[in-house]
């Protein structure tokens, strides 16, 4: 059994609050972290310039659907970076990590690492991929290059699971697509609708006119081709030492 499947009763029993187990915050540790954001710059954090919801699935279990919220960073025209969390409140967890690249570094990439890659076109063209509270108009030409791109998404922290404290080796995130299997529940985006007052439906319908990409890699996607999905297992491997070790 692969360890992202461990449940959580495995681990640290289901979860009953939106934050870890742990003693509140102190004061000295406040003033602290006070202090800290004024001397610091935080750069690589201030260049998070884009809020992205929308949903994703497990690769090795599809019917695990979570809503998703990615902070992104730009670093070229070519390539974002997105720490991803659970929710976009003060009190969200970070969940892990997606790299999202341009259809062209796709195709430079070997045919064994496209595998671990998804596309973007539907999840943008259906509505599910939203910018909250950015005008449509104003986020339309980031969208239209966004069709054409590909992500890779590690989940390192499964909080659906009710996993207290991030458990186990990463997995392998997939997009929705438009086939049964990769379809998000209903009431997962009717609930996210509900919170930003809008209209998947709606935006499905506004984005028509977004242009389709002219090619989606095969290679992408992999389980809509295979039918197989990918997880992450722990194995004991040799230490490769620079010195010696007892």
């Amino acid at each position: 059994m692969a360890a992202t499947d461990r449940t959580a009763a495995e681990a640290l029993g289901a979860a009953g609050e939106q934050i870890p187990p742990g003693k509140p915050m102190s004061i000295e540790q406040q003033m602290l972290d006070k202090g800290a954001q004024m001397l610091q710059s935080l750069k690589p954090i201030k260049q998070m310039k884009q809020h992205v919801c929308t949903f994703a699935m497990y690769s090795h279990d599809m019917s695990r659907q979570i809503e998703t919220h990615h902070f992104a960073t730009r670093l070229n025209q070519d390539f974002l970076q997105c720490a991803v969390y659970d929710s976009d409140d003060s009190t969200g967890r970070l969940i892990g990590v997606e790299y999202i690249i341009s259809d062209r570094l796709f195709e430079s990439l070997p045919p064994e690492e496209r595998k671990l890659w998804h596309s973007h076109a539907y999840e943008i063209k259906s509505g599910l991929w939203i910018t909250p509270r950015v005008p449509e108009m104003v986020v339309r030409p980031e969208l239209e290059n966004l069709t054409k791109t590909y992500g890779k998404f590690w989940c390192t922290w499964q909080t659906d699971r009710g996993d207290k404290l991030p458990m186990g080796p990463p997995a392998l995130m997939m997009s929705p697509q438009p086939v049964n299997l990769g379809m998000v529940r209903p009431d997962l985006v009717l609930k996210r609708d509900d919170k930003y007052n809008i209209s998947s439906d709606a935006l499905k319908t506004a984005r028509v006119e977004i242009a389709e990409p002219e090619w989606i890699n095969p290679q992408a996607d992999y389980w809509k081709q295979h039918g197989k999905g990918f997880a992450v297992d722990m194995v004991t491997t040799k230490m490769k030492k620079m010195t010696p070790f007892p």
